[in-house]
């Protein structure tokens, strides 16, 4: 076996639900629109260890009072499309190496950005998965709104548990439980 401290039961995930109206979904790798320009799940699910999930959840919560929803673009992830990833873009920087896994392959990470009660996404300076300096959290050469904007994504999210990594703006990692397993369990789609 290759990993062979690889997780590969069935997970005790939690699945966020697409009818939670603190959520909006858009999972881009359950279709073509990301970077790879190709489908990596075979639907458009987000599932999370049930701590992960208690947390983003009191975290839209916050962001609810505050006339804002969580916008989802990826949740767990598993460890065979992380592969899939690499073999395309093999950047540490902005693609996790298999071989270490991501917390996404952990179901400990989210990567999501904030809309307004109308559905528009808050400026943030770049869209989701641009894989250049305008998507780094130590970039500050925006306007005062993009950087509110960021500082409040960051500082909600924070309060919660998860913490932002420096290439990407969108990508919130939950350490509360540690470093999990790796996880290569499959979706559970309806036909």
């Amino acid at each position: 076996m290759l990993f062979p401290w690889l997780f590969s039961a069935q997970a005790d995930l939690t699945e966020i639900s697409k009818n939670d109206p603190l959520f909006v979904f858009d999972i881009r790798y359950a279709t073509t629109d990301n970077f790879l320009n190709e489908r990596l799940y075979d639907c458009a699910k987000c599932y999370l260890l049930p701590e992960v999930a208690e947390a983003l959840t009191n975290a839209a919560y916050f962001f609810c009072d505050r006339g804002y929803a969580i916008k989802l673009f990826d949740c767990y992830r598993p460890l065979s499309v992380q592969k899939k990833m690499w073999e395309k873009m093999p950047n540490r920087i902005y693609v996790a190496n298999p071989a270490q896994g991501s917390m996404h392959n952990r179901a400990a990470a989210v990567d999501l950005t904030l809309v307004d009660l109308y559905g528009n996404e808050l400026d943030m300076g770049s869209g989701y998965d641009f894989f250049g300096r305008a998507s780094h959290t130590d970039n500050y050469d925006f306007s005062e709104e993009i950087l509110q904007n960021r500082k409040l994504l960051r500082e909600g999210m924070e309060t919660f548990g998860f913490s932002i990594i420096q290439s990407e703006w969108w990508h919130f990692n939950f350490y509360g439980l540690g470093r999990p397993p790796l996880l290569d369990v499959d979706f559970h789609c309806e036909e």
